[in-house]
């Protein structure tokens, strides 16, 4: 399915919107902490940096921002976007909703800003679609069925590993803690845009699941949404990895307990899981007409002769 251009534009438009936010309140929290460096460590979860006030961005919104302004690209550039468009409303959305009960009024608003935004994505994803490639522009290809299998078996275990640790916490802190790290209640620190923690986990888990599902099947738009899964899960682990290296836990793995071994293994396997399901999804894709593509050639056909224009669209559209 390809997308119409006003819906195309109307969607970059949207993505940079939603972009100039995060980056509105990145540049802010960047002023009050004074240092790119204090900034990236306080994403990565040091919570004792010198700063004016409650911090208001975590490492969520600096993925957002460049998922948002990816999207933007991608609808200025490809009449292909709608999945690039759904997939970044739709995250948004799910990472959003916890700040309609945020007190901070700035982040409050904000939060309804950008479901709003995220709505309209979603929707313009959706109605701006037309079937039928233009004439004379090729299909983008599936992934390739090896690059497919092994991004969908990162994914998938990524997804496996982040729900056995919300598991774990959820055994093993009281009732009313694991409760707060869902609603986000007084015990929990964290920056005013940021999700609560086991909200993150469980976005990221169905993040993961859908993108696994997604490639593992091959499917003709399952690059957006393995793509933006990949980026939150190298982002993770980077800012993970960079934690246990601050705190000198890779340094001496042998003498961790059992649980400060798996801490350094699952931030060791997000940040390279996640840099290798980017590198085997931006590769090319199976050209049409290849083994194994006749079926999805032939489908975008039909599509295209029922609601394909009969001539040349004006240039430009």
């Amino acid at each position: 399915m390809t997308v119409t251009r006003p819906a195309r534009l109307a969607g970059a438009a949207l993505c940079a919107v939603l972009a100039l936010i995060c980056a509105g309140w990145i540049l802010k929290d960047l002023a009050a902490l004074g240092s790119p460096v204090d900034l990236a460590w306080h994403w990565a979860g040091d919570q004792h940096l010198p700063v004016r006030g409650r911090p208001a961005t975590s490492l969520v919104d600096a993925v957002l921002l460049v998922a948002s302004a990816a999207a933007a690209v991608a609808g200025l550039r490809s009449r292909h976007a709608a999945s690039a468009f759904a997939a970044t409303g739709t995250v948004t959305l799910a990472l959003r909703l916890p700040g309609l009960w945020e007190p901070d009024s700035g982040a409050l608003l904000t939060a309804l800003v950008e479901l709003a935004l995220a709505a309209a994505l979603v929707v313009t994803a959706a109605v701006g679609r037309r079937p039928g490639a233009a004439p004379h522009e090729p299909l983008p290809g599936r992934p390739r069925p090896g690059p497919a299998a092994a991004a969908g078996a990162l994914l998938a275990t990524g997804a496996v590993v982040l729900a056995l640790w919300e598991l774990y916490w959820a055994g093993e802190l009281p009732l009313e803690a694991t409760v707060d790290r869902f609603t986000g209640g007084r015990s929990i620190m964290k920056s005013a845009l940021a999700p609560p923690p086991a909200w993150l986990s469980l976005t990221l888990v169905a993040l993961y699941g859908t993108g696994a599902v997604s490639v593992l099947l091959r499917a003709r738009h399952s690059r957006a949404t393995g793509l933006l899964a990949g980026a939150f899960l190298a982002a993770g682990g980077l800012a993970a990895v960079a934690r246990t290296t601050r705190y000198e836990m890779i340094g001496h793995f042998a003498d961790l307990p059992a649980y400060g071994r798996l801490t350094v293994l699952t931030a060791l396997f997000g940040l390279l899981g996640g840099l290798a399901v980017l590198a085997l999804l931006a590769g090319r894709g199976a050209p049409p007409g290849a083994p194994g593509e006749e079926g999805e050639d032939r489908e975008a056909a039909e599509e295209s002769e029922e609601g394909g224009e009969d001539h040349p669209p004006p240039p430009g559209w």
